[in-house]
């Protein structure tokens, strides 16, 4: 019988606030349980386990990342398109580190497909870069240089790895305006 006021959502969005505060990795049925102060029996009546626990917070969390880079990129196109884009992006990882984190996992190809928070990325980020009229297989080339450089800088600033004296904005901005200038200058490669 699942404890009163215990639901599913409830307990994926408490993971997700321990994965902010402890990190990603401390977050287990134990301290999830811990925090609602029921048995980890308790939680198998809302997840199957840690990995499908892991999961919901990765959609949680691509949900809110793509809510908040779909509002900034709204009205914009091309280089403008793109610097909102990555700074929403970057907001979103250092803010939240743990649900950031969680956006990293490696996600089954079911889920992917039936996950609307999911195609929604999808749209978002293949609309922003039509300004760049890229067609496959450059397009997702673009998709992954975007995603490496944008998760690459954030690890490092959020690992405090960039050092004095440049301050870290005026390198990612730096860095944004370099990408601009790859993706409107990209080497094409025709479809096989």
């Amino acid at each position: 019988m699942p404890r009163a006021g215990l639901t599913t959502d409830r307990l994926v969005a408490a993971a997700a606030d321990l994965a902010d505060e402890a990190g990603y990795q401390n977050v287990t049925l134990s301290a999830l349980a811990r925090r609602f102060g029921v048995k980890d029996a308790s939680l198998y009546a809302h997840v199957r386990g840690l990995r499908d626990l892991r999961t919901r917070m990765a959609l949680l969390a691509g949900g809110e990342m793509i809510d908040r880079i779909a509002a900034a990129v709204a009205g914009r196109t091309g280089g403008e398109a793109l610097a909102a884009f990555a700074d929403a992006y970057r907001e979103y990882a250092l803010a939240h580190p743990g649900r950031y984190a969680a956006t990293r996992i490696p996600l089954d190809q079911y889920l992917v497909a039936d996950s609307p928070a999911l195609r929604r990325t999808a749209e978002i980020t293949y609309g922003m870069l039509r300004a760049y009229d890229l067609e496959e297989p450059d397009l997702t080339d673009a998709v992954r240089l975007l995603r490496s450089t944008f998760h690459g800088f954030c690890a490092l600033e959020a690992q405090g790895a960039f050092g004095d004296p440049r301050e870290v904005t005026a390198s990612w901005n730096r860095s944004i305006g370099a990408l601009h200038v790859a993706l409107l200058n990209w080497p094409r490669e025709k479809a096989r």
